[in-house]
């Protein structure tokens, strides 16, 4: 084989790769759009089936905005899990915590009744 038949194949094997990326994110799309109903959804994967890249080619142009709105609020939707989870296990103190710790120094004199009632009404807010 010679050098531009190794250049053709890459090319096509980049092609073929960048069309599966393109499908697996509309079929995923798909199933995260909750304001399609299942006979729609259905009706989109046949014509994904029998004419992939016009299909491809349509829905990215008529539902691409759509797409990335449901792709936008999949990652903050992520990203605010991911920071509660990382708050629980960070050993973050629970308002319960946070008011006993604010109760001792009230006893021990460190703060006053004033602060002590700003501190239990932080943390009961959070």
């Amino acid at each position: 084989m010679d050098l531009w038949s190794w250049v053709a194949w890459f090319f096509w094997v980049f092609v073929f790769v960048a069309y599966l990326m393109v499908l697996f994110s509309i079929i995923g799309d798909l199933f995260r759009d909750h304001t399609l109903n299942g006979w729609l959804k259905a009706v989109w994967i046949l014509f994904l089936v029998f004419l992939p890249f016009l299909t491809a080619l349509v829905y990215l142009i008529a539902r691409g905005t759509g797409m990335q709105k449901r792709a936008m609020e999949q990652a903050a939707e992520l990203r605010k899990q991911q920071d509660a989870y990382i708050r629980t296990t960070a050993g973050t103190a629970s308002p319960t915590d946070d008011i006993a710790k604010a109760k001792s120094l009230l006893d021990s004199g460190a703060i006053s009744q004033g602060e002590f009632d700003a501190l239990k009404a932080k943390a009961l807010a959070a």
